[in-house]
This record gives structure tokens, sequence and C-alpha cells, in this order.
């Protein structure tokens, strides 16, 4: 097994995706809407990329923006995103469900985890919006997913620091606990110090307009952020 920190980046383009692979990013996440916390995009787009990159591609799987309570017409349209995606090459998937009470639909999960394997699954962002993160961590571990994306139940993983690191030592090696939210060249290493967790997950807005389009700058912030995680654990 590695030692190396492992590196994710969103992007929402072919031209992001290539300059994240640039930069030394181990992943990427695929999207659509970035802006709303990233949507399910097309797989055409997914195919797209696939040609232009090496690295994995993990593919959101979200209907739409709000709340992660879905309707039995938004679970199927869930299902059937994870069937295309998984036969359009997709590395991996990013995913999650809540109940109405905020605990995480252990049940429609596991569903979406039969209909996703062989593929790895991230449990995204919806973590962040239980009630109670410890007993969200265990329901997501019955579920059988991978990874958990967290920012600790805070709007950033700067000030969801101490919650991460208490997810990450709770969690053990049942699931990967991956930081997101705010992260970027000038707090990535005070993350993984305060946090020891072993991967981490940026789509650099704060510190990049993705309007803009300047995919050189947007490549040398993944560089930044790569090189300082290489020197906690060279390889």
């Amino acid at each position: 097994m590695t030692n190396k920190i492992l590196l994710e980046i969103s992007v929402e383009s072919i031209e992001a995706g290539a300059a994240a692979e640039r930069g030394g990013a181990d992943r990427i996440e695929l999207c659509a809407d970035l802006s709303v916390g990233g949507l399910t995009s097309q797989t055409s787009l997914l195919r797209a990329v696939r040609q232009k990159i090496q690295i994995p591609i993990f593919v959101m799987i979200r209907p739409r923006a709000g709340d992660f309570v879905y309707s039995s017409a938004e679970f199927a349209q869930m299902k059937k995103s994870i069937k295309e995606n998984r036969e359009a090459g997709a590395s991996g998937l990013v995913l999650g469900i809540l109940k109405p009470d905020r605990t995480v639909d252990i049940d429609r999960t596991r569903e979406l985890l039969e209909l996703a394997q062989p593929l790895p699954v991230t449990f995204h962002r919806a973590f962040d919006a239980c009630a109670d993160l410890t007993q969200a961590l265990e329901d997501v571990v019955r579920s059988g997913a991978a990874r958990i994306l967290t920012s600790g139940g805070a709007a950033t993983a700067h000030e969801g620091a101490d919650n991460i690191k208490m997810l990450v030592s709770a969690a053990g090696d049942r699931v990967t606990i991956v930081p997101a939210a705010g992260i970027n060249a000038a707090n990535i290493l005070q993350l993984a110090a305060a946090t020891r967790a072993r991967e981490f997950h940026s789509g650099l807005s704060s510190v990049f307009n993705h309007e803009q389009a300047d995919y050189v700058q947007f490549e040398k912030e993944v560089r930044a952020m790569v090189k300082l995680l290489l020197t906690i654990n060279p390889e």
C-alpha cells in the first residue's frame, strides 16, 4: 500500500480534466453545474474526457440541486445514470441519499451500490447534512461505500477539521474519509496535518473562476497542491 496522499479534483469540462491530469491529480470527479455542488453530466462528456486522460474518472450521480431526499422518479433517474455511466467507462461513482429526518438512507444507498458494481462508490457531501455525523459514518459503512466526501459538517474543511479528524479516526480502514470544501494550496498542508486524512478533494473554487477558463492557472494550482502533498510522503 502506497503512503502517497491522493488528490481528487472536481471538473466539469474536458479542458479542466486534462489540466488536472497535467497538474498531477490522482483522480477527477466529473460533474455538471459545479456552481450548485455538482450534478450528473452527460455520458457524452465522460466519453470525451476518457479519450483525453488516463487517470480515474469518478462521475457524480445527482439528479438535481437542493436537498438529498429524492422522489421515486428521481431515484429511478439515479439508477439510470449509474447504468449509463458505468457502461460509458466511469472508474467510480459519487452519490448520496438521505431520509427526511437527515439520516442516511441505507436501503436505497445499498441498492445503488449494488447497481454500480464493480465500481467503487463515494458517498458525497450529503453526509454533511446529516444530523449526527458519527451515526452517519456508521450508516455509510453499513451501506458499503468506499469513501465519504466531507467538510466535517461545516462550510469548509478548515472549519470542520476537528470533526474530520474524529471521522478519520473512527473510520479506520472501513471507509476512506476524503476532506473537501475550500481546499487549496494555501491550506492543504495544514489540513493534512490536522486531519490525518490520506485523500483530499478540491474544486479550487476558492482560488479559480471556472467561467474565466484559464486552465493554465488551473493546472498550476493543482500542481502546487500535489507538490505540497509530496513533501509529506515523497514517492
